[in-house]
């Protein structure tokens, strides 16, 4: 959101401040605390200035988001200094005040950043560590981070998170990873030990050492790589199948930070894995049926992107007023009069549109769109081995013609 704030030029001073207080604060940070005319903070951080700071001290707005170009306007001609916790460019209101000042209105003086402090004292490497923020967010973050060897980093702040983070760790068969808990880092009360499940309060980081479970090496490895075993998904069916789904992933050519149509989505596959890629990645799944549709919701959590969005209703009609999208994928539907249309329109220069059929009447349409805008048309053919009384032999799948195209200016 852009400011609503006075037109003055004002620059307001994001200062971070650990849980080691003033004496943890560069003396840049520290100077310009003590020249601000107001400080505006949270409860916990205002009371780690010490009784010289003369500044008048407002407490945040609450909720924050709406309250905050009102605290601005109502100090715009005052030196105005925002305290945040460790680094205030890490989940923290810097990333805010900036998105709704700009950045040349901002002045961010940073602390050490609690996943900082933490690698600190684990002796975990930060380049090699993987952090996810579950502060206000889905629990199924996790899924995808869990990997054999890899190490996270999980800001939690339920008082339940330990145990929920635990469940979680059981369910995909890493209950034998170490988990340490880490809290109020660099102050008087910091806590760095083995996390068990007692409840706790306060903002925490839980370390997870991902061990799997030999026992369950079949079931708990999901890779990022699209191409997920057809298992990993709830379906009836409808399911882009394993080599098919990864071949048009590869087609598609997720990009972090993109928007991915997935029209007549069936399980959600295709979106999910797009999604899967990245943690930037974005998809809305367009599904007419609603068992389907609760069935990609479920699919989308368990597999680590709650954050998948699901439009009912059927293309092209339920296509209008969504975003624009930078990839489309056509699971179902393109016998429909003006899905491909609609689907073809609504990309921009660069956009990329993959549809697979495996009908006759479906190939035919693929076959006409191929001949009037170009693309490459692919037909794909999977067999896999199968017994035969005492014999094994070939069972060929139906094959899958798939259209792909990326829009040209």
């Amino acid at each position: 959101m852009r400011s609503q704030t006075s037109q003055t030029s004002q620059t307001v001073t994001v200062a971070g401040i650990g849980a080691d207080g003033w004496l943890g604060l560069s003396p840049l940070a520290a100077s310009a605390i003590e020249r601000a005319a107001v400080i505006a903070g949270g409860p916990r951080q205002l009371a780690l200035l010490p009784e010289r700071v003369t500044g008048r001290r407002v407490p945040l707005p609450s909720p924050l988001l709406p309250g905050l170009p009102g605290l601005i306007d109502a100090h715009s001609e005052a030196g105005l200094v925002v305290l945040a916790s460790g680094d205030p460019m890490f989940y923290g209101i810097g990333s805010t005040l900036v998105r709704l000042l700009g950045a040349d209105r901002v002045r961010v003086l940073p602390h050490a950043s609690s996943v900082s402090l933490a690698a600190a004292r684990l002796g975990w490497p930060l380049d090699d560590t993987d952090m996810v923020s579950l502060v206000g967010r889905p629990l199924e973050l996790l899924h995808p981070l869990l990997q054999p060897g890899r190490r996270v980093l999980a800001l939690v702040a339920a008082p339940t998170a330990t145990a929920d983070v635990r469940s979680l760790l059981d369910t995909r068969g890493f209950g034998v990873s170490p988990v340490t808990l880490l809290a109020d880092l660099g102050g008087p009360d910091e806590v760095v030990a083995p996390a068990d499940e007692r409840p706790h309060s306060r903002l925490a980081i839980l370390a997870i050492d991902c061990r799997l479970d030999p026992a369950a090496a079949g079931t708990g490895l999901l890779p990022r790589v699209p191409g997920l075993p057809d298992a990993a998904f709830e379906h009836d069916g409808q399911l882009t199948k394993r080599e098919i789904r990864a071949l048009t992933l590869a087609a598609l050519a997720p990009v972090p930070g993109q928007l991915l149509w997935d029209v007549g989505a069936g399980s959600g596959s295709v979106g999910i894995e797009w999604m899967r890629v990245h943690p930037a990645s974005r998809a809305i799944a367009i599904e007419p049926e609603e068992s389907r549709r609760d069935r990609i919701i479920s699919n989308a959590a368990a597999l680590g992107v709650p954050g998948l969005s699901v439009v009912a209703g059927e293309a092209p009609g339920a296509l209008a007023g969504l975003p624009a999208p930078d990839a489309v994928f056509i699971g179902g539907g393109v016998t429909v009069p003006g899905v491909v249309d609609a689907c073809a329109a609504a990309l921009g220069p660069g956009g990329r549109l993959v549809a697979n059929a495996v009908t006759l009447e479906g190939q035919a349409v693929l076959a006409d769109w191929r001949q009037r805008l170009g693309g490459t048309l692919t037909r794909i053919g999977v067999e896999r081995a199968d017994t035969l009384g005492t014999f094994t032999v070939w069972r060929p799948a139906l094959p899958v013609v798939q259209w792909a195209i990326v829009k040209e200016s």
